[in-house]
């Protein structure tokens, strides 16, 4: 009997792929993504569309997020995900706040902490600017800077608003509730009818 993991994964995209909008190319990653072998899609959030991070950084993003099943562990995953940014064209070496044709981030698997409790604390208390200029060496799970990002958070709260965040114990519905108030200032979802259809 195979045992699956619950992940949640963070899509986006602010450069169009080749011969395809940044819509399309959202909806074509999730169909990747759920033709894996070793992954499926169990839900997804509504496309929306919002402004680049930091202010300024670059055209408007796609966002949504996945809640997906996998058997594979954390770091195979993430390669996996990595190998599919790399197929739709995705240079890493561009640096963390460019453009990008697509970005797929996992954002925590099961209630697992890693690589520990205190370099997850370590990371997520680190101050904004040092944010800007640090980045891990490692996979950190959950994502360390998931509380602070009504991207991920707005979408997610569609599909999984009661998830915990397994060091802080708090909801989804919570954490976008402590957002401040600019935090999802020109955010929009798109029509249900441009939503994916995963078979």
């Amino acid at each position: 009997m195979v045992n699956l993991s619950f992940g949640i994964v963070a899509l986006g995209a602010n450069i169009p792929g080749p011969a395809q909008d940044l819509w399309a190319s959202l909806r074509s990653a999730l169909i990747t993504l759920h033709e894996h072998p070793e992954i499926s899609i169990s839900s997804v959030s509504r496309f929306w569309r919002t402004p680049a991070f930091p202010a300024g950084s670059g055209p408007d993003f796609a966002n949504a997020v996945a809640v997906i099943a996998s058997s594979l562990p954390a770091e195979p995953l993430l390669e996996a995900l990595h190998a599919i940014e790399a197929d739709f064209g995705r240079d890493r070496s561009t640096g963390r706040w460019s453009a990008r044709v697509l970005d797929l981030d996992l954002i925590a698997l099961d209630d697992k902490i890693a690589p520990d409790a205190d370099t997850l604390r370590h990371w997520i208390d680190l101050a904004p600017d040092q944010q800007r200029r640090r980045a891990p060496d490692r996979l950190i799970l959950p994502h360390p800077r998931l509380q602070d990002r009504g991207f991920v958070l707005g979408p997610l709260a569609e599909i999984a608003p009661e998830w915990r965040h397994p060091l802080t114990g708090r909801s989804v519905t919570r954490m976008l509730a402590r957002l401040p108030d600019d935090a999802m200032a020109g955010m929009m979802p798109l029509n249900p009818a441009d939503f994916p259809a995963l078979a």
